[in-house]
């Protein structure tokens, strides 16, 4: 029980600050992202991230799920998937850390700090410790495709316009098969009512018949 209200505490606490929280689903606050402006200093500056946050059952005692969803460029992030290798979220994470202290603190240090030593991206360490100004301008090239404020924007009214379609879709199949069910009733009352005429018809005939042999 204390464990769900320390977890309830946490999420109200990043929704009230200065960060755009929006979760995935509005009846699951365990899934959400996030969008993680990057601090002066370092060569992602200016760019816009987008990071997916999911707790597990067991949060605080084991860490959230971080990643980011827009591609980054860095030795401990993985390109493809947006895994991050971060000893404080992975192994090192404790109970008295929370999800401000991971937008706040740690995702700060891991992009100001690389550790080309420890990789998700080989490619990107092996640059970093080659060639460190071919890796900065690799970066920037990055965040201007990837990252920049124009490009978030647009993918997020792209989503929501794909969300609206499908809620469209939905309506339309729904008063599709509304539709349908009307024809087949009709279709049901005009034969019961053929059937009762057929009855009556019979009946009449019956009564003539016996009226007759009278």
């Amino acid at each position: 029980m204390a464990q769900n209200k320390r977890k309830e505490r946490d999420v109200m606490k990043l929704l009230m600050s200065n960060y755009e929280v929006s979760l995935k689903d509005e009846t699951n606050k365990n899934d959400m992202f996030v969008l993680f402006h990057v601090p002066k200093g370092s060569p992602y500056e200016g760019g816009i991230w987008k990071v997916h946050v999911l707790l597990p059952e067991q949060y605080p005692y084991k860490s959230p799920s971080i990643g980011f969803f827009n591609k980054m460029y860095h030795p401990n992030v993985d390109e493809n998937s947006g895994s991050i290798c971060l000893d404080v979220i992975n192994q090192t994470w404790s109970p008295m850390f929370d999800l401000i202290n991971i937008f706040d603190e740690f995702l700060p240090q891991l992009l100001l700090y690389p550790n080309p030593s420890d990789p998700l991206n080989g490619e990107a360490a092996k640059l970093l410790q080659s060639d460190p100004e071919k890796y900065n301008k690799k970066i920037k090239d990055y965040v201007k495709r990837f990252a920049s404020e124009d490009i978030i924007i647009d993918k997020e009214k792209h989503n929501k316009n794909n969300t609206k379609n499908e809620n469209n879709n939905t309506e339309t199949n729904g008063n599709n098969c509304k539709k349908e069910e009307k024809k087949k009733l009709k279709k049901k009352m005009k034969m019961k009512k053929k059937k009762v005429i057929m009855i009556m018809i019979i009946i009449m005939i019956v009564i003539m018949r016996i009226v007759n042999l009278k």
